[in-house]
């Protein structure tokens, strides 16, 4: 499978960031979405994230950072920054904010990411 990132369908097209997520990429773990995110400087997705168990995203996600910094906070409050050129693996239990305008390919677990980005549209919605 190879694919550009115009052709990942977009899940989630708001100010300042865009989510594109293609089901069905593996199954080592369950089902696999390819995503790929474009986020704006200043976007901090833990406003979104509240009324999800512990306010977190709860998926894990395996990924490379195209373009940009941004810093991922855990929930044991705990912080790592991922910049340009460097491969990642985030556990369950995190939030990202941008430092810089970014670009990632992300890996997760299909189920459980669809289930985080459905409530961030519900969240972007006003419900």
């Amino acid at each position: 499978m190879h694919m550009t990132k115009d052709e990942i369908p977009i899940k989630i097209d708001a100010p300042g960031a865009e989510a594109r997520q293609l089901h069905g990429c593996g199954f080592a773990y369950g089902a696999i979405a390819a995503e790929y995110f474009t986020m704006r400087a200043g976007v901090d997705l833990a406003p979104l994230l509240q009324g999800l168990k512990d306010d977190v995203c709860d998926s894990a996600h395996w990924g490379y950072v195209v373009e940009g910094d941004v810093v991922v906070t855990y929930r044991d409050g705990t912080t790592e920054r991922c910049r340009k050129g460097q491969l990642f693996h985030w556990p369950p239990g995190h939030s990202v904010a941008v430092n810089d305008d970014a670009e990632l390919v992300l890996f997760s677990p299909q189920h459980e990411h669809t289930a985080v980005m459905d409530h961030v549209l519900g969240k972007l919605a006003g419900s």
